[in-house]
Formats: C-alpha cells, sequence, structure tokens
C-alpha cells in the first residue's frame, strides 16, 4: 500500500479527501485514473486483490481504443513487448476447416491505427501502472474494497475495508464504479440491468509460446458443432484458445489443465512448444445498466455492460467509456461545466454499447450452434454468400445517444485520425497538435470568422483551433494526403468541432455559421440540461 500522495490546491474542492475515488483497477480503472491525475484530479484508486492482477482477460482492441491510448502516451506502436498489430482476416470456418465467411481486420481504421490489435493484458497493464505512478495527484491502494457509503449533498464517504477486517472513510465528490461485473457502486446507484438471455461457457486457455506454431490466418473461429472453438492471438508470445461447453459438460469437468491440453494439443500444441498460462471457464453474458449515473456515483465498463468476446469489443467498450466521462468530469471538478453535463454520459455511451452487444450476440448465435443439422444448413447458406461475393460488413461505428452534441447527421459520431504536418513534424494529428478537442476549420478565411476571444474561451474547455493550410504554421496543420479535406467535404462541413472523446459536436456548413457553432458548444456546457442535450 502506497501512502496518500498529497493533493494540489488549483481548482480542487479542499473539503474532501479527494475528488474522485475509482473502485477497481483494471485497464478501465487504470485509464481513468490516467485521465483524471493527468489533468491534476485528486484520484484516490480502490482496488480488493493485495498485488495487481496480472493475468490475461482481454486480447483484442481496434484503431479506437488505441487513440485512446495515444491520448495517455501509450501508444502501442511504443509497446511492442504489449501489443501486436493484426493486417490479416478474421475466418469462420466449417468443421471441415472450408472458409464460410471472412472479416477484413486488416489496415488502418479512421481514427489512424491498425483497426485490429492483440495484445498481452497483463503486459499493457504493467505499462498503464507505470504511467499511473507518475501522476503526484494518484494514489491506488491494493487490497481495500469498497463495503459501503454515504451520500452528502457536496461529497461521497466511501468505507473501505482492509484485508484484515480493518476500516477507512474518505470522501470524494464522485465515485465512479470501475469494478467489474459484480460491481458494488452499481448495487448503490440500484439499477434495474437489461439481459438479453446469452449465457453460453466456454474454457478459455491462454499459452506462453516457447517455439513457433503457425496458424493461417492467425485468428478464427471453427464453427463445429462437436466444440465451437476460437484460436486467436494472445499479444507478442502468447495464444488464445476458447472451447465452447457442450450440453453434456460440466464447467468443472472442464476446466482441468489435462482437458486443456487435451483439446489445445489436436492444434499442434503441446507443453513442448507452450506453458500453460491460465485456464478458466467463462460465462459469455449480454448484459446493460439501465443507469449509469445517480448524482455523484458513476460506473464504467464490466459494471455497465458485459457482452460476448466475438467481436473483440468489450474492453474497447469500456475504455470509451472513460473517454466519454473524464473530460466531463474534469470541466464539472474545474468549476467550467454544469453538473448536468454529467447526465449526458449514460445515453450516449448506453445506446452505442447496445450496437456492439447486439453484434456481438448476432456472430456467438451463428458461432455457438452445436446441433449438427442446424450447423449443416448454416455452412450451406454462408457458402452461397461467399460464393456470391458477400462477405460480412465491417464493424458498425454507431452514432452515440442522446447527448451532448448537436442533431446534425454527423452529430455525435466519431471523428477521424490521419497523418498531418505542424510546427512540432509531421505525425498523427494528436501527436502534432495539442491533441484532445479541436475546432477544425478548412481554411484561413474560415478562421477568420473566430475572434480571438472564442478561440481562448474554448481553450480554456479543452478545445484547440486548429485550421487545415499550405504551409505550416502556429494553429495550422498541412493536411499533406487530403484526408481532412475530403472528409470535410463528405461532411458538407467547413468547420467540425470535435468533443475531447473524438466524438463530434457538431459542424458548420458555412463560414458564417462558425461563431454560433462555438458558442453553442462553450453555452451547452454551463446551460440548463434541457437547452444543451440534442
Amino acid at each position: 500500500m502506497q501512502p496518500p500522495k498529497q493533493p494540489t490546491d488549483s481548482h480542487n474542492n479542499r473539503l474532501t479527501d479527494f475528488d474522485v475515488v475509482i473502485v477497481g483497477y483494471g485497464p478501465v480503472g487504470r485509464l481513468l485514473a490516467l485521465k483524471l491525475g493527468g489533468r491534476g484530479h485528486r484520484v484516490l484508486v480502490v482496488e480488493r486483490q493485495s498485488t495487481n492482477y496480472y493475468l490475461p482477460r482481454a486480447v483484442h482492441f481496434d484503431d479506437e481504443a488505441s487513440r485512446i491510448f495515444q491520448s495517455v502516451g501509450v501508444s502501442p506502436s511504443a509497446f511492442p513487448e504489449a501489443v501486436e498489430p493484426y493486417d490479416n482476416f478474421y475466418e469462420w470456418r466449417a468443421a471441415d476447416l472450408s472458409t464460410l465467411t471472412r472479416l477484413d481486420w486488416s489496415g488502418r481504421g479512421p481514427s489512424g491505427w491498425n483497426v485490429s490489435n492483440f495484445f498481452y493484458q497483463p503486459a499493457l497493464e504493467r505499462v498503464l501502472s507505470s504511467k499511473v505512478e507518475e501522476q503526484a495527484t494518484v494514489t491506488v491502494l491494493n487490497g481495500f474494497r469498497a463495503v459501503d457509503h454515504r451520500e452528502l449533498a457536496d461529497r461521497v464517504e466511501v468505507t473501505l475495508q482492509e484485508s484484515t477486517g480493518s476500516e477507512r472513510t474518505v470522501t470524494a465528490r464522485y465515485v465512479v464504479g470501475a469494478d467489474g461485473a459484480n460491481s458494488v457502486v452499481r448495487e448503490w446507484i440500484g439499477t434495474d440491468t437489461v439481459d438479453l438471455g446469452y449465457f453460453h461457457d466456454w474454457l478459455v486457455v491462454d499459452l506462453k509460446m516457447k517455439r513457433t506454431v503457425v496458424f493461417d490466418p492467425p485468428a478464427w473461429q471453427l464453427c463445429d458443432p462437436a466444440r465451437p472453438t476460437t484460436l486467436v492471438p494472445g499479444g507478442p508470445g502468447h495464444r488464445r484458445f476458447e472451447f465452447m461447453r457442450l450440453p453434456a459438460e460440466s464447467a468443472d469437468e472442464l476446466k482441468t489443465e489435462a482437458i486443456a491440453w487435451q483439446l489445445i494439443e489436436p492444434w499442434g500444441v503441446t507443453p513442448a512448444e507452450a506453458d500453460l498460462v491460465r485456464h478458466t471457464v467463462y460465462t459469455f453474458q449480454a448484459r446493460y445498466a439501465d443507469t449509469w449515473r445517480r448524482g455523484r456515483l458513476l460506473i464504467a465498463g464490466d459494471s455497465a455492460h458485459l457482452m460476448p468476446p466475438f467481436a473483440g469489443q468489450g474492453m474497447c467498450s469500456g475504455l470509451r467509456d472513460v473517454a466519454n466521462l473524464e473530460w466531463k468530469l474534469d470541466l464539472v471538478l474545474s468549476g467550467k461545466a454544469s453538473e448536468e453535463l454529467l447526465d449526458s454520459y449514460g445515453p450516449e455511451r448506453s445506446e452505442h454499447v447496445q450496437h456492439f452487444i447486439q453484434e456481438s450476440i448476432a456472430l456467438g448465435e451463428v458461432i455457438c450452434i452445436t446441433d449438427p443439422h442446424e450447423a449443416r444448413e448454416r455452412d450451406a447458406v454462408m457458402r452461397q454468400q461467399l460464393a456470391d461475393g458477400i462477405e460480412m460488413p465491417p464493424r458498425p461505428l454507431p452514432q452515440l445517444g442522446t447527448g451532448f452534441y448537436l442533431n446534425q447527421p454527423f452529430g455525435g459520431t466519431l471523428s477521424i485520425q490521419d497523418v498531418v504536418a505542424s510546427e512540432q513534424g509531421e505525425g498523427l494529428f494528436d501527436d502534432v497538435t495539442a491533441g484532445g478537442g479541436t475546432l477544425l476549420l478548412a481554411n484561413a478565411d474560415v478562421r477568420a470568422a473566430l475572434d480571438e476571444k472564442t478561440e481562448e474561451a474554448l481553450l480554456a474547455v479543452g478545445i484547440q483551433t486548429v485550421t487545415l493550410a499550405e504551409k505550416v504554421a502556429i494553429g495550422a496543420v498541412v493536411d499533406g494526403t487530403g484526408t481532412y479535406a475530403t472528409w470535410l467535404d463528405s461532411l458538407g462541413a467547413v468547420a467540425v468541432l470535435v468533443r475531447p472523446d473524438f466524438y463530434i459536436y457538431g459542424g458548420a456548413t458555412t463560414t458564417a455559421e462558425v461563431p454560433a457553432l462555438a458558442e453553442a458548444f462553450l453555452h451547452g456546457l454551463t446551460a440548463p440540461v434541457a437547452t444543451h442535450i440534442h
């Protein structure tokens, strides 16, 4: 246990011990601590494990998650020991190993990174932990559980219990539960949970490879009714196998080490080729909480939603929760936004994550067929679709649910990132500008419509102003690939205001509309909820 760090004076309420207490220290808790600590807020992280739980769980994240990691200095390319970019297909094969369909997971996505990345979670968490340790205002308490709370008008009292049974009480302006599927903070909120009735047990096996075993492609699903199976990379030097529990089996008999090796060995992997890191049976589920915030209590990640792993979007969704929440919490804690801004968090994220939950269920319903006759019918349909050139569409890029953005076709949709040149050099947009929120302007004439006072007001709430130009200059970048100009044209806009979570607040179709766009955002931060939630 490390001693509490000294709080900062800046804009924080000194009547509480901390600005935010985060319950849970997985990837979601770590990222939120990094984000808020990086903004100077006093953060306490409470983790029931006495030591960091360095075992693999998630193995995949996408380009949007990569951009979120980039925002805290954890770019995937900088940590090859943790992250393995994927540049291939994700295939589904029948019992005879013939291809049924394929998803193209190759190349870069709209957020500027590989659309698919496999990673080794313990290595990534070590990187995140080292970054958290650099934050002077973040304290991590291992070996403590949040066991009770009391809500007051301006703070929350949280009772923490050590493994010895001793207790202490801390106060915070907000409490965020990132404490997983059995979240205590979700219980405190008292929300109902929408359960979509999806339950399948799978044996999950993680291996550390001692010798190279080639899988072509590296990621695929075996849609064999005798034993649906997943084979994917597990990050650098690791592999992940998942085997569905059959109706006649019990979870207990499936999760033995002997059974794990028995199921793996037909794939050409024995103890001579790999070490068994972990084997356990998980129940894949699909559910989400009705309410993500009540007063000063909020939830994120698995505390708020669960989905089957077949689309590789479980952890990605938790990271999106953090990106959505942290900038709003920052502005509220700093006195720059009304607390009502937080009302947009749950509705925005809930509707968005439901798209990925439904996609994951749809994939699972195809994969998890164990009836031979039904499997033959499925295979025939999928083979015909493949012959006709019909492949699965790319993953959806859904719009946020009702929230803090303008009622425009592209409001609440994900922005893009590509390479540009600035005074800092050439690189991805966030690396060669201030990053975060951006008012992007098509040219200098559009920028002339904004006065200096408005630009300063935007910057004070985390929105930089950047102009596309032919030469680099202060506040201007060169769009050498033409990606941003093409993007603005596709939106029919001369200006787009992108929030700090990389989702679009709104745009202006003419130069004359640009000041009103900026003013709408600034006014919305402090206006009554009915005027700024669209």
